[in-house]
């Protein structure tokens, strides 16, 4: 008996690591070569791989592909069918496997429903797109970025709440988190959490 659920309609090709407590449910393929971390959840008709990464805690919901070439890092949430890219620019008729581009997204971050990332990309840690963006550039820490093509709009705290400016800091009023800036640019780190 495995330490994780996977449901019987989904298939799960050879060398796939399933990490403790991970849920797979209706009509999923994981491919080869492919890891994914403990205390997952992948809803109805995800794919992913061959040869991708998934960290722990992340949420992927219905009708997602995680092709190769994107990487997952811990506790992300994908919405319901956001897309992942990993060719710039596809033809049926040319093979193009060789120019696959890498797609990062990092630790906490949130990808709203029906969201397309452009491959080559980095979503930073902590940052939330929203439903139906277009990420064609880089997405830095803690950023809120909507639109098509997706634009910064604010700054989000891990919480995922929207920071308000108060003089030189941001402050979290649903947590308590204030973040500062540093080393020239605006880039939100956490200073300290209110008890």
């Amino acid at each position: 008996m495995s330490d994780y659920f996977v449901h019987h309609s989904s298939f799960v090709d050879d060398n796939v690591v399933i990490g403790k407590g991970t849920k797979i449910w209706h009509f999923c393929h994981i491919l080869s070569n492919t890891k994914i971390g403990e205390n997952c959840v992948l809803g109805q008709n995800v794919m992913v791989g061959p040869s991708v990464t998934i960290g722990n805690n992340c949420k992927i919901q219905n009708n997602v592909s995680i092709y190769m070439g994107v990487t997952l890092e811990d506790d992300v949430f994908c919405g319901p069918s956001c897309v992942f890219t990993n060719v710039i620019n596809p033809r049926a008729f040319i093979e193009r496997k060789n120019e696959f581009k890498l797609t990062v997204v990092k630790k906490g971050a949130t990808i709203g429903a029906n969201a397309t990332i452009i491959c080559g990309n980095t979503i930073g840690k902590y940052a939330l797109v929203g439903a139906g963006a277009v990420v064609t550039k880089n997405v830095p820490d803690y950023a809120l970025v909507v639109g098509v093509p997706a634009r910064q709009l604010g700054w989000v705290c891990k919480c995922g709440s929207a920071l308000k400016n108060e003089s030189s800091k941001l402050v979290c009023k649903t947590c308590g988190n204030i973040y500062v800036e540093t080393e020239g640019q605006f880039k939100p780190i956490i200073e300290k959490q209110e008890t």
